[in-house]
């Protein structure tokens, strides 16, 4: 999918600790893709992210919003009961997730909403 993005600008992807290998990183960065993924220092060998990618300010902030999109996974896989689908077809899994994402919406509004107090 990275070869395919148009474009001369500089783009980068993220991505969890599966993803800190070294062909992964090697790949991502012929491509002229900064790998923005999470290190894994427990790896055999240490991470393949090394101070080229973390000495940016980019890459915390990188990291910040991948555990805001972790966290509405986890909420989906948990809350909404999507870790095990029980529909078949991709046309009801679509219409489910679908669904559950609007209920996590609609979630996040209400706690927004009692968060900021009304004028």
């Amino acid at each position: 999918m990275l070869e395919k993005l148009p474009g001369t600008k500089a783009v980068t992807v993220g991505g969890d600790k599966g993803f800190d290998t070294t062909d992964f990183v090697a790949e991502c960065r012929h491509l002229r893709v900064t790998p923005h993924v999470a290190q894994n220092h427990k790896r055999r060998g240490g991470s393949a992210i090394d101070g080229r990618t973390t000495r940016h300010a980019g890459y915390p902030v990188s990291q910040k919003k991948r555990k805001r999109i972790e966290e509405c996974f986890g909420w989906l896989k948990t809350v909404a009961l999507l870790r095990k689908v029980r529909h078949r077809g991709v046309c009801q899994v679509n219409w489910i997730f679908t669904f559950a994402c609007a209920v996590y919406n609609l979630v996040r509004m209400r706690n927004l909403a009692a968060a900021v107090p009304v004028v």
